[in-house]
């Protein structure tokens, strides 16, 4: 969990700003997607697959509730 000073800094950056971040994250942290044994980098991507899936499927039922209301 992030604490609410670490909150707001995230909040005060531009939408740059936020980008920017992103992509240096992605870039530091994409080569160790690939470390480990194949038994492990099946379950790290098993992990992210599953997790997509829950927090798309949140959003999904989310959208579903606002088309409910008039």
């Amino acid at each position: 969990m992030l604490s609410r000073e670490t909150l707001q800094q995230y909040r005060d950056m531009t939408p740059s700003e936020r980008l920017r971040l992103t992509l240096e994250m992605i870039t530091e942290n994409t080569p160790y997607l690939l470390r480990g044994t194949p038994e492990e980098i099946d379950r790290r991507f098993e992990l992210l697959r599953r997790q997509n899936d829950e927090r798309n499927l949140r959003m999904l039922t989310a959208i579903a509730r606002t088309k409910d209301r008039p």
